[in-house]
């Protein structure tokens, strides 16, 4: 009997591996595009002459098409499945990878990066979903945050891998993009359980209605958390390739290297954040995201007031590390404050605020270095200001569960 027992172990432990690997292939991918388009629009700005704004649009396009599908990312999660919906997302993203490296006009650009963030849209909700229907509830913060590392190991790959393709060719890069994509796809089909671990009927009677989600206060008052420390997170990422290249005259390879450490900081931010809320900040997310906040915050100033590329490498360690692990508490919270049968449209809204940022982000932060005639000093105080009203913003919400 033992024995029977000691395979059954070891055989869901075995595919806990295999859920894990293959949400993580995806998200990693998700993360390099998201990263290495703000070092791919340095030579496109240059080659089609696109001003500060222009570049802000291409990069903030995405995220308008992301938030857009948010909401009906997890609820499709909800009613039909993760791995369909996750299939779904990595399916049109790869099509729209490909299509990038071809393009050659402002519109085609925007258009392109639309739909390739209608992908991405159903991506996290469903991935958040696919946890909640393959790990109990004592697992999923700590699996989730794992999952979560991939912020740093997409971030890694853009600027290493893919700055190093994009400065011999941009369009190259893309090609090889939509090739990572495919993989990911391949790897979720393979790996991830069918849904049938998923009763669709049980959870069509027993879930709540959409309604009751979309008012609930935690699920509004955290949809702004999220909004504004996403508009640090994505306006930190999008603009400081162009600000260290400009500030220090580094080339492609070398602001690609000091981002790599960037996101590896945002790894072990990840990583550490699951580890910290399962041991030692239990039921204390709100001083967490605060103190993640303050930190980042304080970095962002250091950052445009030190004029040091050995002391910019530290402070941008920093601010990846303290962004990403404010990001990453709150988007592990919903597994703890919310019902199993609403996680994929509780993450959806939750993430559509994050997205929104995103969207925002590139385009006010590309407004306000051109207001100044090409000074990034207001930009970033802009978005230390902006998270720490996003850390603070956590003392309202209430962590009792959610019925």
């Amino acid at each position: 009997m033992n024995t029977n027992i000691d395979k059954q172990n070891t055989k869901g432990h075995s595919n806990d591996f295999k859920i894990i690997i293959a949400l993580m292939a995806g998200y990693s991918m998700v993360y390099m595009d998201k990263n290495m388009v703000s070092t791919a629009i340095i030579p496109i700005a240059n080659q089609y002459h696109f001003s500060a704004s222009q570049t802000g649009m291409i990069m903030s396009m995405f995220f308008l098409a992301y938030s857009l599908m948010q909401i009906p990312g997890g609820w499709l999660a909800d009613k039909i499945g993760a791995k369909r919906v996750l299939l779904l997302s990595l399916g049109i993203i790869t099509f729209f990878s490909y299509a990038f490296g071809f393009v050659s006009s402002l519109m085609l650009f925007l258009i392109i990066r639309f739909g390739a963030g209608l992908g991405h849209g159903g991506y996290p909700p469903a991935c958040s979903k696919a946890v909640a229907e393959n790990f109990n509830k004592s697992k999923r913060v700590m699996v989730q945050s794992g999952i979560m590392t991939t912020s740093g190991i997409g971030g890694i790959l853009a600027f290493t891998l893919g700055a190093n393709v994009i400065a011999i060719n941009w369009r190259y890069g893309y090609f090889l993009l939509g090739s990572l994509f495919l993989l990911a796809f391949l790897l979720v089909l393979f790996l991830l359980p069918k849904d049938s671990t998923f009763n669709q009927k049980q959870e069509t009677k027993k879930g709540a209605r959409f309604i009751e989600v979309v008012t609930n206060k935690n699920v509004l008052i955290l949809f702004v958390i999220m909004l504004l420390i996403n508009i640090t997170y994505y306006g930190a990422m999008s603009w400081l390739p162009s600000y260290l290249t400009k500030t220090y005259q580094l080339s492609l390879g070398m602001t690609g290297a000091i981002l790599a450490v960037n996101s590896i900081s945002q790894v072990l931010g990840s990583f550490l954040t699951g580890v910290i809320l399962s041991k030692w900040f239990v039921g204390k997310q709100k001083q967490y995201i605060i103190l993640c906040s303050v930190i980042s915050a304080a970095a962002i100033y250091a950052l445009v007031h030190i004029h040091s590329v050995s002391i910019s490498l530290v402070l941008v360690a920093i601010i990846g590390m303290m962004t990403i692990s404010a990001f990453t508490s709150v988007f592990t919270w919903p597994q703890r404050i919310f019902e199993q049968k609403i996680i994929g449209s509780s993450v959806g809204i939750i993430n559509t605020g994050g997205t929104f940022g995103g969207f925002l982000a590139p385009i006010i932060i590309g407004a306000l270095v051109e207001y100044v005639s090409g000074d990034f000093q207001i930009g970033f105080i802009f978005l230390a200001i902006t998270i720490i009203i996003g850390g603070f913003g956590t003392l309202f919400v209430k962590t009792e569960k959610v019925k």
